[in-house]
């Protein structure tokens, strides 16, 4: 079992939205989850004191129907994790680490875990190329668009702060985003444990196991 940290939620939220990862730049980091939580950054879970009600988003899936975040995942062990497909580094690269996770894990499990993956550039995040890329990664991972208003405000929701894509000065379209993953429990739906961008494929593949069961990792 690994050694956990835990957090007051709304304190958490309130640091969270201003700890945006920039992909693929070297833009400086806020280390001050760390202060609130008084533990060693380190560990891969974060269990969560007060568990974050999943968001109230519906939005457009990769076949382009609507898809009712809370209607969809209810009762099921679900990874939400919001990040855009030009991400040269932190999003494929965590998506993957899932992946991987999820092939170790007994078939009839996964089946049960529900990974979703929600756009933070949805002007170029179209359900089609959403779909390709999440395909490469797991064809079962659900892709989610929309407008980006409503992606902001569900990501808020759960204390990960999103900025609209903007052109950097070289061409290049960057998207500022929280690169939280949060595991939300099949039996209270509320989301109770948090990781960060540092987290491996194998501190997933054990952690996986106990969070579909809706169990502290």
């Amino acid at each position: 079992m690994h050694s956990k940290k835990k957090v007051l939620a709304a304190a958490f939220a309130a640091v969270a939205a201003l700890t945006l990862s920039s992909c693929g730049t070297d833009a400086p980091k806020d280390t001050s989850v760390a202060d609130v939580s008084g533990s060693t950054p380190s560990k891969p879970a974060t269990v969560l004191d007060q568990p974050f009600t999943k968001p109230d988003l519906v939005l457009t899936d990769t076949h382009g129907k609507t898809y009712d975040l809370r209607e969809r995942t209810k009762g099921k062990p679900t990874l939400i994790y919001f990040g855009y497909t030009n991400c040269p580094d932190v999003c494929p690269l965590t998506m993957s680490n899932i992946a991987l996770a999820k092939r170790a894990l007994p078939e009839a499990d996964q089946d049960k875990l529900q990974v979703v993956f929600v756009t933070t550039d949805p002007e170029r995040d179209t359900p089609a190329s959403l779909g390709s890329w999440l395909k490469a990664q797991d064809p079962d991972f659900t892709g989610l668009t929309g407008d980006f208003p409503a992606i902001q405000a569900g990501a808020r929701q759960i204390g990960i702060g999103i900025d609209a894509p903007k052109k950097e000065k070289d061409g290049t379209i960057v998207s500022m985003h929280g690169a939280q993953v949060i595991a939300f429990s099949p039996k209270t739906d509320q989301g109770y444990v948090l990781y960060g961008e540092d987290t491996t494929a194998e501190d997933y593949t054990k952690d996986l196991p106990a969070l579909v069961e809706g169990k502290n990792p």
